[in-house]
């Protein structure tokens, strides 16, 4: 069946997907960074200073060479094309099914998005749970299928779904409290930007400043989530405990930077390109 042809709902997971695929390639350094700042051992020497995010960066390419910023990218490439594809397919479906006839305002638009978003991270969450060990250092595993069969062998099965509260805490409050700041960012935009040659550009604009402002808040529950997810054996309230004790609260926003980098620059393109990509369709994103 031509593509032209297909369901909305598949158009949309195709449009994602692409989306996904190009800035998850473009932004997995920053991504990669944030894992490592977030699971720095505690056993650094005191007074031995702030381990940062340009710190963690010249060592990653000292040690694993410039190609070493992308370690993991091959789980993300596995979570990704098909998340993002499920998270906007989902997100189309329950708009067309739920606001078909209006336009959902900011309580609509967080449900919406936490909506996507849950049914999305719940069905990728094992291989979230595999690209943070990638990423993290500690582990060496040598392929994505080694090391799934290494935790399901070694930890079993549960270990995959291993910080599912906390991703959910982490990610479902993100999307929703994403899409209202970016829906209502491009509401407010003057009729003669958003219907000229440069609403792309405009559109870009509003993603960034609804990502930075939905990483905020959401920085702590991503902290805990790796945390989790590299100790398996922790629960999410033994990690914020042990948090809170090794770095005080401080410690919840570490990798905050590179990570509002990375999920602003991702969502804000990966929105771009897929409401470009829906109106070549002919459809309403």
């Amino acid at each position: 069946m031509e593509l032209s042809l297909a369901h909305p709902a598949i158009k949309a997971f195709v449009c994602g997907s692409v989306s996904g695929t190009c800035s998850t390639l473009l932004f997995q350094p920053l991504d990669l960074v944030k894992t490592r700042l977030q699971t720095l051992q505690s056993g650094v020497q005191p007074g031995s200073g702030r381990v940062g995010m340009m710190a963690v960066l010249l060592s990653v390419v000292r040690t694993e060479r410039l190609l070493g910023l992308w370690k993991g990218v091959s789980p993300s490439f596995a979570r990704t094309i098909p998340g993002v594809g499920l998270y906007f397919s989902t997100y189309y479906s329950l708009k067309q099914h739920f606001f078909q006839d209006s336009r959902p305002g900011a309580a609509g638009a967080v449900l919406l998005g936490g909506g996507a978003r849950a049914v999305a991270g719940v069905v990728m969450l094992p291989v979230t749970v595999i690209k943070a060990r990638f990423e993290c250092g500690r582990y060496s595993y040598g392929s994505v299928t080694g090391a799934l069969r290494s935790v399901c062998r070694t930890e079993g099965p549960a270990a995959l779904f291993s910080g599912l509260v906390a991703t959910l805490l982490r990610d479902v409050p993100f999307s929703g409290l994403y899409v209202m700041f970016y829906s209502q960012a491009k509401a407010s935009l003057p009729k003669d930007i958003s219907t000229s040659a440069s609403a792309p550009l405009a559109n870009f604009g509003c993603g960034l400043l609804a990502g930075v402002s939905a990483s905020l808040v959401t920085q702590p529950a991503d902290v805990v989530k790796t945390r989790v997810q590299v100790n398996s054996q922790l629960r999410t309230a033994e990690a914020i405990r042990c948090i809170y004790t090794e770095h005080r609260l401080q410690g919840f926003f570490r990798g905050a930077v590179p990570r509002a980098l990375r999920r602003t620059m991702i969502a804000a393109m990966a929105w771009t390109v897929y409401e470009q990509m829906m109106a070549r369709f002919g459809l309403e994103p």
